[in-house]
């Protein structure tokens, strides 16, 4: 009953996620880890929460002509959880659109042309939109520079990551933010932390964590 209104009926009770993806980050806690292993033949990615439960892990497809990369609930591959196919061969108005395991799309991800030549800028939608729900930009954009000039030089390349932190957050149309992605100092691999700053549905969020690894995997290419 509540106290405030004794007439009032009761609260019903919140039905339990129907979605394989919802069930999937049901108690999601964050912030999360994003981890690419820098030596590997194919570009391969886990994401983990802050309870080192495993939430997706990634791994690219080799010798396509357009981007192909699979997600899957673990390392051991048992699920797919989703897929990012590009819809052209790659370029800078390419947009990378991913599907659930039935095909069913959740979302996708372009870069924002020539603006991303100095400071990162993605636009991220969600199904059957045609203007951009969020936008992922890059915070500061010289930590970027400084990262990958000092990466190439020998042995001072292996300690850049420790005084050079990337950031990129990504707001909704309103500039509100919800995500932030910032690179943190590891060894022989990519580690960058996902924070949640603002609510949103697990198709969102789940959509935003692509959107976030096509942004590292294409950033990466650019140095």
């Amino acid at each position: 009953m509540n106290p405030q209104d004794p007439y009032a009926p009761p609260a019903l009770p919140t039905a339990p996620p129907s979605d394989d993806i919802a069930r999937h980050l049901l108690g999601l806690q964050y912030p999360l880890t994003l981890s690419f292993k820098l030596l590997a033949l194919a570009s391969q990615a886990t994401v983990t929460d802050v309870a080192g439960r495993t939430v997706l892990y990634t791994r690219q497809k080799l010798l396509k002509f357009k981007e192909h990369v699979e997600i899957w609930t673990d390392a051991t591959q048992g699920t797919r959880l989703a897929e990012i196919k590009a819809n052209k061969v790659i370029d800078w108005s390419a947009r990378y659109r991913a599907t659930d395991g039935s095909g069913t799309e959740i979302g996708s991800v372009g870069r924002r042309g020539w603006r991303s030549l100095w400071r990162a800028h993605y636009e991220v939608f969600n199904p059957g939109d045609n203007t951009p729900d969020f936008s992922i930009r890059e915070e500061n954009p010289g930590a970027k520079v400084l990262d990958s000039l000092l990466g190439e030089i020998p042995i001072l390349g292996m300690f850049t990551g420790y005084f050079c932190h990337p950031k990129y957050i990504a707001t909704r149309a309103d500039a509100f933010p919800v995500m932030r992605l910032t690179k943190q100092p590891a060894f022989w691999e990519g580690r960058f932390t996902i924070e949640k700053l603002g609510d949103l549905t697990p198709r969102e969020e789940l959509n935003l964590f692509l959107a976030f690894l096509m942004l590292v995997l294409l950033e990466r290419r650019r140095g």
